[in-house]
């Protein structure tokens, strides 16, 4: 007889004294949302009577992808190969955003036993236990082949269920401080160079009670931050009847929970509205941190891509954060070499990101996606001058990063530890996002005054104060 202690996602701690017990191991791709799907699902197979493994010893590997670019797709087709020379015994199971777009793709490849669209993954625990969902579950495959229903896809517009729990940073996965909790999924806008809205269907939200309930189980747990994130965050609650609107739920988690700090993923740049703003910058209780998607700095890239504002209405919209919040980290996403971005649109991109008071950047390369309008647009940048955009944008963005850094130099930040550990520091992050290196050994998860003493590389360096 084994014994063996794991702890879930949702933070609850399960004991097995049985060795027998079917196992599973789940890896993730991509974004927040996936991870969030991911930790949702591992609430299923515990559910199921799953005890957790690592994949070399799983009965059932599941594999959560992303198809947000080309490389993706690769890293997961890379990831499925690799599982199956390891482990050839085991069920891998294929769900996510990659098994919606291209299942029979999927399907093909050796070892894999079950492809799940995204429209079927609350039923991949009970899938991968050999219980076929009944027509009456709230869906009827469109795909059944001969292969005994290994593809359960359907269509993703048609379904409204949220798969929501608690999943925490790869990187502090031993301390599990600041959970993540995904709130809303899918995306009603159509940018012509996006397949998530075709992955993952229409906007759909979280019923506030249920934010609650997550929110005030994970401050029972002990949690001191939580991340609220979506795939399109910013119109939280607008599905409802009648609609209802994201400042309004953080209204609602500040009035009837305690958590001590609410931390704001991504939020398109039109919903950081004129309500939302004043909220982050009076309330101790949300970070100091905006994150808004930019993409590109010209117009006429902007109308290209189908974006629903234009730069001076984003510009607007950081310039008023920084004016209300000064010492708010502000973050953005942007695309290079989008087809049709010449020297001219590049140009507009840097300059307009060189004006405004960005504390740091996430700069992709634009890859095509099958089925976007994107990839059948004229003029499409070749990809060795979209690295170089890459590069110039990256250098910028580390610079502004560092004078935003530099600017806290002998000041006093508010800072949670993580479980980030060398010798003699601790990791932490401050309230407006920023790396932090404390002086000596503190246990994570906790609220610190800190003195910054000095830049790092790439955060800041200081001492616990109190």
């Amino acid at each position: 007889m084994v014994r063996c202690t794991y702890r879930l996602t949702s933070a609850a701690k399960v004991t097995c004294y049985d060795n027998t017990v079917p196992r599973f191991y789940i890896e993730n791709f991509g974004c927040r949302a996936t991870q969030a799907d991911g930790a949702a699902i591992e609430r299923q197979f515990v559910q199921q009577g799953f005890a957790p493994a690592q994949a070399a010893d799983a009965d059932v590997v599941v594999l959560n992808t992303c198809t947000v670019t080309a490389s993706a797709d690769q890293d997961a087709r890379a990831v499925i190969r690799r599982i199956h020379r390891q482990n050839p015994d085991c069920k891998i199971v294929v769900t996510g955003c990659y098994a919606q777009r291209a299942p029979e793709e999927l399907a093909a490849l050796p070892g894999v036993t079950s492809v799940i669209g995204n429209s079927h993954k609350q039923h991949v625990a009970a899938v991968a236990a050999g219980i076929l969902p009944a027509a009456d579950s709230g869906f009827v495959p469109l795909q059944s082949l001969d292969r005994g229903d290994r593809l359960l896809i359907d269509d993703i517009f048609a379904h409204t269920e949220l798969l929501a729990a608690p999943v925490f940073e790869a990187s502090d996965h031993a301390g599990r401080t600041r959970p993540n909790l995904k709130i809303q999924d899918g995306c009603n806008n159509r940018c012509s160079f996006c397949v998530i809205p075709f992955v993952r269907g229409q906007s759909r939200s979280l019923h506030a009670d249920d934010v609650l309930r997550e929110v005030e189980a994970l401050e029972s747990a002990g949690y001191r931050e939580i991340v609220l994130s979506g795939i399109n965050l910013g119109r939280w609650g607008r599905d409802f009847s009648p609609p209802s609107r994201f400042e309004d739920l953080l209204q609602l988690v500040l009035e009837h929970t305690a958590i001590e700090k609410i931390r704001i993923s991504s939020v398109e740049p039109m919903d950081w509205t004129d309500t939302l703003i004043p909220l982050l910058a009076t309330s101790p209780r949300i970070a100091k941190h905006a994150h808004l998607p930019l993409q590109s700095g010209s117009d006429r890239i902007l109308r290209r891509m189908h974006r629903r504002y234009r730069p001076w209405h984003y510009a607007e919209r950081v310039l008023t954060i920084r004016e209300s919040i000064p010492d708010a980290a502000i973050g953005a996403d942007v695309m290079v070499g989008f087809p049709g971005e010449d020297e001219a649109a590049f140009e507009e991109t840097r300059s307009f990101i060189e004006q405004l008071p960005f504390t740091y950047l996430h700069v992709f390369t634009y890859s095509s996606r099958p089925g976007t309008p994107s990839a059948t647009m004229p003029d499409q940048v070749p990809v060795r001058i979209a690295r170089e955009r890459n590069r110039v944008l990256r250098e910028l963005a580390a610079e502004k990063n560092r004078a935003f850094r530099g600017r806290f130099v002998g000041r006093t930040l508010q800072a949670i530890t993580l479980s980030e550990q060398s010798s003699d520091s601790t990791g932490a992050l401050t309230d407006n996002y920023i790396k932090l290196r404390i002086r000596g050994l503190h246990s994570a998860n906790q609220w610190r005054r800190v003195e910054i003493e000095k830049l790092s590389d790439h955060g800041l360096e200081g001492q616990v104060l109190c």
